[in-house]
């Protein structure tokens, strides 16, 4: 089943995807490959895994301490969540 995510991170963009992934293992999730996609002047990104539990898609913003939600979502709702943020990411 896949999974959205929402995470508030103090941190950059790579300390905040470090500790994404390693929250995604102390949960469980076994990850396979991971992207991430931030834009230099936006204080927040996504992060997109493919793990053995499915697929998880993780949009950060920063705050001040490092929190992670998970929520259990339909297929269509990871790819509509997906293509809202990068579209705002690109700014179109």
């Amino acid at each position: 089943m896949p999974y959205i995510g929402f995470v508030k991170s103090p941190y950059g963009p790579a300390k905040t995807y470090e500790l994404i992934l390693k929250e995604l293992e102390k949960r469980g999730f076994d990850v396979t490959f991971s992207k991430h996609h931030w834009m230099g002047d936006a204080p927040f990104g996504l992060i997109i895994a493919e793990t053995d539990r499915g697929e998880v898609a993780i949009r950060w913003n920063l705050g001040k301490t490092f929190g992670l939600k998970l929520e259990e979502v339909e297929k269509g709702d990871v790819d509509e969540f997906v293509e809202d943020t990068m579209e705002y990411l690109s700014g179109d």
